[in-house]
């Protein structure tokens, strides 16, 4: 035990541990290895609100029976660079991870492959999939709208969900450039852990139930859009480009539409949820190599830029 009350356990019994939970309450086994595999990447980039914490809710949903524990995916191609990915209604780490593979088949081929996905559930991390695809060379953005929770700017009620964008592309001899973020100041999720710890939220995150900014995190009711009071147009119009993807595009379930993920005895109706991919092959347009030499090149000048007095440099972070 650490003195900040993290309990620190090896990664691998960790990763064992949440799988054998997820067997037991049903899962079949390639589904439930997807869903370890994402919840392990948000607990080791430290997103616990969507790292291991949610197995207890995954399995009970295993459970009640909104979640199918035998899924079985099904693909359609709809064109040369396009599919769509029929999750039925298993883990949505499932269906997500198999349509970045099909969509780095159709890439290879058509340089651009765009893959939706339907009769899905709850997506995790979105950078889980990006980073799966960039780990493969190519760049990669994966989104998905969920139920309503974040304020309009100056609104007073839920209206999008916290509807993530996350982008990742290769880096030759490192890690992945990742960028993943909700469209709105932080997710729900986060303000659940805060309950959990009994500690106050950031200013500006949340909301209480008539849409007045609020630090408590007993009494948020909604979150605020990215950019908060002054600048949440912002944030609320990069949650309705998600939702657009992620709904519209596949034929889904709209924000305030959805089953809430959490707050309900409903736990046996799937939720249809939709999310979508976007695979791109560097090497169909400048090619790996130089792709690869512009990405290095851009980092380390990023990485280089100045900070002003008193903040760490970009290096260092």
């Amino acid at each position: 035990m650490r003195s900040d009350n993290q309990i620190l356990i090896p990664g691998a019994e960790l990763e064992r541990r949440v799988l054998d939970a997820l067997r037991t309450a049903g899962a079949s086994a390639r589904s439930a290895e997807a869903a370890v595999r994402a919840m392990m990447h948000a607990s080791r980039v430290g997103v616990d609100s969507h790292g291991v914490r949610l197995v207890e809710h995954y399995c009970r949903m295993l459970g009640g029976g909104r979640l199918n524990k035998n899924a079985e995916l099904k693909v359609r191609r709809t064109a040369s660079g396009s599919a769509m990915v029929d999750g039925d209604d298993g883990l949505g780490h499932y269906a997500a991870y198999h349509a970045v593979e099909i969509g780095m088949d159709i890439a290879r081929e058509a340089g651009v492959a765009a893959v939706g996905i339907e009769h899905s559930s709850h997506l995790g991390a979105a950078g889980a999939y990006a980073v799966a695809g960039a780990e493969h060379g190519f760049i990669t953005f994966a989104t998905t709208n969920t139920d309503s929770m974040v304020a309009l700017f100056d609104g007073a009620e839920r209206f999008h969900g916290t509807n993530p964008l996350a982008f990742a592309a290769p880096v030759p001899g490192s890690r992945p450039w990742l960028l993943d973020m909700a469209t709105s100041s932080i997710p729900m999720n986060r303000v659940l852990l805060h309950r959990s710890l009994g500690k106050s939220l950031p200013e500006g995150v949340a909301a209480d139930g008539l849409g007045n900014p609020t630090s408590d995190p007993y009494a948020a009711e909604m979150l605020l859009p990215l950019g908060g009071e002054a600048f949440g147009y912002k944030g609320a119009g990069l949650a309705g480009i998600a939702t657009m993807f992620s709904a519209l595009l596949t034929g889904t379930t709209l924000d305030p539409d959805f089953i809430p993920m959490y707050g309900t005895d409903n736990i046996h109706e799937p939720r249809n949820m939709g999310h979508f991919v976007l695979v791109i092959d560097p090497d169909k347009f400048v090619g790996g190599a130089l792709f690869g030499q512009a990405i290095l090149g851009y980092l380390a000048s990023l990485r280089g830029a100045a900070a002003r007095p008193g903040r760490p440099d970009h290096g260092a972070r």
